[in-house]
């Protein structure tokens, strides 16, 4: 019986085949960009995420992992370098200065890294007299607190007394007595801090009026009055309050108009200023008449 010599099949078994095809497969995937990225980092990504919540589902390794994140914080936290000893306040007055430790009670020694500095700063803005301040830890634990202050300079007087204004019209704080701040001028009437740089300009244009002023007054939340003493007044537009001033400084100069027995000039129709003559005059005027005809 003759033996058959049976050649091996060239193009091998069925599962070689198989995996041959296979690889070809992924190894033409492994040229898509898209493919590659998921393969190196999404996977690997998406199987170290499952690993760690799988390992975090456990309430004692949490446990575990807060306690060790709190003693390293803690290590850090407490650290001689990092802790604040004291509070300075620089460019404030001894009252302000007051409020401040007031208004932030910090329990010294206390960590840099307890320490709001944005909230603290929005705290100390909020004071009246501060105009602007800046909060920093310096070398040394010391939280050093800078103040820039409201400098009043004008008083406003209201039915419930006395306030300090700053030229942008925010209230300082209240004054007690007038004779405190001889050197301020006064304006008075409901809405005159909105008004406070109009006001600076009119004091500012009086000029040789100065000296016999009373100061202004804000009527109807619209215009000013500047009131001088001899009771007499000047009532200015509510437009070119300015201006109109300077007219009345003029004329008092050239003709000496308010050196007369005037009490009222108006000045609230630009073409056409009127003067109201004194009630004391007006009275002379007329007894002096009812004599000459009495006389005639």
């Amino acid at each position: 019986m003759r033996q058959v010599n049976q050649r091996p099949d060239p193009a091998g078994s069925h599962v070689s085949r198989r995996y041959e095809r296979l690889n070809y497969r992924y190894e033409r995937l492994m040229l898509t960009p898209l493919f590659r990225f998921g393969m190196r980092v999404v996977l690997p990504f998406g199987v170290a995420a499952l690993a760690t919540a799988v390992w975090f589902s456990d309430q004692d390794r949490r446990d575990q992992v807060r306690m060790f994140m709190r003693d390293i914080r803690t290590s850090i936290v407490e650290r001689p370098e990092f802790l604040v000893k004291a509070m300075s306040i620089e460019g404030a007055s001894s009252s302000v200065a007051d409020d401040i430790r007031e208004i932030l009670p910090v329990d010294f020694p206390v960590s840099s890294f307890d320490l709001d500095l944005d909230t603290m700063k929005t705290t100390v803005d909020g004071l009246s007299p501060v105009k602007a301040a800046t909060l920093r830890v310096k070398p040394g634990g010391v939280l050093q607190v800078n103040v820039e202050e409201r400098k009043p300079v004008i008083l406003w007087r209201l039915r419930d007394g006395l306030h300090l204004v700053d030229a942008e019209g925010f209230v300082v704080a209240e004054g007690t007595l007038r004779a405190l701040h001889p050197n301020l001028p006064v304006m008075a009437g409901e809405g005159a801090e909105a008004e406070t740089a109009e006001a600076l300009q009119l004091m500012q244009a009086a000029g040789p009026l100065r000296d016999r002023m009373r100061g202004l007054v804000r009527v109807g939340e619209r215009r000013w009055d500047l009131v001088l003493d001899r009771d007499q007044r000047i009532m200015l537009p509510e437009w070119g309050a300015v201006q109109a001033l300077e007219r009345v400084v003029a004329l008092s100069q050239i003709e000496e108009m308010l050196q007369r027995d005037l009490s009222v000039v108006d000045m609230r129709l630009g073409d056409r200023p009127t003067i109201r003559i004194a009630e004391r005059s007006v009275e002379a005027w007329w007894r002096i008449r009812e004599i000459r005809v009495g006389q005639e």
